[in-house]
């Protein structure tokens, strides 16, 4: 058996990273500040910013009824631009991987922390919780940038009237929903690259040396067994069967 819960102290701190990233995902895909709107008619968008998700679109006013009035973007809607249906589809990609790859290192560290008989099983635990990690950084990483890029160049979106908000802002910002998706893409990237990196996977059992023959704690022990006593009943040889003793007595 081998013992390498010694040799995964940093893929410990990465499995804690990982859970922690996967957490910042799913509250990156729920926040709806996305994109800053800042629109010059007040009249109706009261506070003068409305929040633009992924999944909705959001505004305080105190001329409608409601005092936050939101309004659901649909994939299927023509009027959304390339980068919110997109961003719908790899980020929930991206939860479902993350929390793949949480599973999958979680048993990669207990085939770690626990004695194992087979290398193998443990080099695949890692190697597959590393992938998976690097793919949901991959995975958040993308309509981040893509959305980030619309707002840095002010591009436009085509809002139906129920919206209540312009095709064009006056400036966009940036959000805090794609700055935790950024600093969550970061730690996904770091926990793949420790999985990966953990050497003691990447060794077949047939790269073990041999172990040393004469090595008492390992073998190989041959098994031997003491002469019977001869000439006495209860096999007390009284060295008799010590060369030294012979000699004397025949002599």
């Amino acid at each position: 058996m081998m013992y390498l819960a010694h040799t995964a102290h940093w893929q410990f701190l990465g499995l804690m990273a990982g859970m922690l990233a996967w957490i910042l995902i799913m509250t990156t895909l729920g926040l709806n500040e996305w994109r800053l709107w800042h629109v010059a008619d007040v009249s109706v968008v009261t506070s003068g910013v409305a929040w633009v998700g992924i999944w909705r679109a959001c505004f305080y006013s105190h001329a409608l009824p409601k005092l936050e009035n939101c309004r659901s973007i649909s994939i299927s809607d023509s009027f959304a631009p390339a980068e919110i249906p997109v961003a719908q589809v790899l980020m929930a990609l991206a939860a479902l991987s993350g929390l793949a790859g949480n599973i999958s290192a979680a048993l990669a560290m207990r085939l770690a922390y626990f004695s194992v008989e087979d290398r193998r099983n443990i080099r695949r635990a890692f190697v597959l919780a590393g992938g998976l990690y690097l793919l949901t950084g991959m995975f958040c990483l993308v309509p981040l940038a893509w959305n980030m890029n619309s707002v840095l160049n002010n591009s436009t979106i085509d809002f139906p009237p129920e919206f209540h908000l312009p095709a064009a802002p006056v400036r966009q910002r940036v959000g805090s929903a794609i700055g935790v998706g950024l600093f969550a893409s970061i730690l996904m990237f770091i926990s793949g690259l420790l999985f990966l990196c953990y050497h003691y996977a990447w060794q077949a059992l047939s790269s073990e040396a041999p172990r040393n023959t004469r090595d008492p704690l390992h073998g190989p022990w041959t098994q031997t067994t003491m002469a019977q006593g001869y000439g006495l009943p209860n096999g007390d040889n009284r060295g008799t069967d010590n060369p030294a003793y012979q000699s004397d007595e025949a002599s």
